[in-house]
């Protein structure tokens, strides 16, 4: 079972940044797992923040594109990041991670880090 936590969300202002951490406990079979960050405000639907694939290539959502990079750590590929910039009220939400089988058969949530955007 892979267990998923997120991490690094809280309150900041307007224009200020966060920088969120993501680790997945395992990959079961040594394959390593697509990880994506996804946000859901309260009466939205969840939707696409950010995904980097086993094979590093990164896929933004059109909420937060040119305000958000994810990364996967160097040394602890079960660990991704996700860097936020000029940080807008509307982006306040609840920011979930999915640690994603590249084969599709399984994927592993995370109970999400708060994110508030607020002055």
């Amino acid at each position: 079972q892979v267990q998923v936590a997120e991490s690094g969300g809280g309150l900041v202002q307007p224009g200020g940044s966060l920088r969120l951490s993501c680790t997945a406990s395992t990959f079961p079979y040594g394959v390593l797992y697509n990880m994506g960050w996804y946000r859901q405000a309260p009466g939205k639907e969840r939707e696409l923040v950010a995904k980097i694939t086993s094979s590093g290539i990164t896929y933004y959502g059109d909420s937060m594109k040119g305000r958000v990079t994810v990364s996967r750590d160097k040394t602890k590929n079960t660990v991704v990041y996700l860097q936020m910039n000029s940080l807008k009220p509307e982006d306040t939400a609840v920011y979930l991670c999915a640690a994603q089988s590249p084969y599709g058969d399984s994927s592993y949530w995370g109970q999400g880090t708060q994110v508030t955007v607020s002055a």
